[in-house]
């Protein structure tokens, strides 16, 4: 069924999970490290993942900012939720201010396609070998699950997606004897979500700021906002987007999202080739997703940390290789000359490290090498 430009069928419904490697980790950790509330967290990713597939009508994607993330589930004891949400709000504004001014455009411009190639790169090879971390978890569980992939995704009638969704439940029911009994015992209520600005004091907004936005900052530009488009655009000429345009996203989403009580977010070109590797070709692949998501957030968001033990770390693992293969797949180098090649290869290796850092590195290099400081 095509609605409003948007598919929505098995393989856009399949397709709809394959950013789940990225997205759930991450949300598991907001939730059960730094105590955020899961309503306000599953509602904020619903609602913008609902508007995104309808708006942009592209798999585009919808991810937790993954440095502020990283540092704030691994640096919990220091890390409030004040901060969390002050970091939304600068971010949000931050690249709001970018967007009018149009000086996201103006560096976007300096940024040579070596660079974005290597960003792509570097990240496919970091989602393979968080991948494989993950798999390292249960590697039976793992290898099956990467097998049944690999059959499926040469049968397009047998999403490989759903079919690994399922394994991974099963497995979970198996592994997990008390599950089952705690799934059964499940109560939905309608919970409505409040709509506020939390309360945020200087401390927060600084400590925010300095420890969890302003190290996001390159990547977000890298990644979600360069790479993003050139993938999109290469993928979806019908249907472009500028740099600018995303900027304005980001902030808008991410104004937003700390209203609702939701956590930094930012698009991915990692994530649209999770969604495409499985199956999603449109929009409806993130309106499916964002009524799910929101559907657990209204219905079932006192129960969501039952409902994550159905996806094992080892499945997750699985997608987010598959994931990593496919956008590490797109980074083409072939023509471009040695020093082209040089410098994709640099930023890749250095992004593997930190994509922010591998971003400057690479865009140093090339402008370095244009203008004769460095000869290869």
């Amino acid at each position: 069924m095509i609605v409003g430009g948007n598919r929505y069928d098995r393989n856009e419904l399949a397709g709809a999970f394959g950013d789940l490697g990225t997205l759930l980790p991450f949300v598991v950790g907001y939730v059960t490290i730094n105590r955020l509330d899961p309503q306000g967290v599953l509602f904020g990713f619903g609602l913008i993942a609902l508007a995104t597939g309808l708006y942009f009508r592209t798999p585009m994607p919808v991810q937790p900012m993954k440095a502020i993330a990283t540092v704030a589930v691994t640096q919990a004891a220091t890390v409030s939720p004040a901060m969390i949400w002050a970091s939304g709000l600068v971010t949000g504004a931050f690249w709001l201010v970018m967007a009018i001014t149009g000086a996201v455009g103006w560096i976007a411009a300096l940024t040579s396609r070596p660079v974005v190639r290597g960003l792509v790169l570097g990240l496919g090879l970091s989602f393979i070998f968080e991948g494989v971390n993950l798999m390292q978890r249960g590697p039976a569980l793992a290898i099956v699950g990467a097998t049944l992939t690999f059959l499926l995704l040469s049968q397009p009638r047998t999403p490989a997606m759903l079919v690994l969704l399922l394994y991974g439940a099963l497995a979970a029911l198996i592994i997990d004897r008390d599950l089952a009994n705690d799934l059964t015992a499940l109560s939905p209520g309608v919970r409505l979500p409040s709509i506020s600005l939390p309360a945020l004091g200087l401390r927060d907004v600084i400590q925010g700021t300095l420890v969890l936005a302003l190290p996001q900052a390159a990547l977000t530009l890298g990644n979600a906002i360069i790479a993003t488009r050139d993938e999109n655009n290469a993928l979806f000429p019908e249907r472009p987007v500028s740099v600018r345009l995303l900027a304005a996203d980001h902030g808008v989403m991410n104004l937003l999202g700390v209203v609702l009580g939701g956590v930094p977010m930012c698009r991915g070109a990692g994530g649209m080739a999770g969604h495409i590797r499985f199956g999603a070709r449109t929009g409806g692949a993130l309106v499916m997703l964002g009524m799910l998501l929101l559907g657990v957030a209204l219905f079932l968001s006192d129960s969501v940390e039952t409902l994550f033990r159905l996806f094992p770390m080892p499945v997750l693992g699985v997608i987010l290789f598959f994931g990593g293969i496919e956008l590490a797949a797109s980074a083409n180098g072939e023509g471009a000359s040695r020093a082209d090649r040089t410098v994709m290869v640099t930023t890749a290796g250095i992004a593997l490290w930190n994509m922010g850092a591998g971003y400057l590195a690479g865009l140093a290099l090339y402008h370095a090498i244009r203008r004769g400081l460095v000869r290869l």
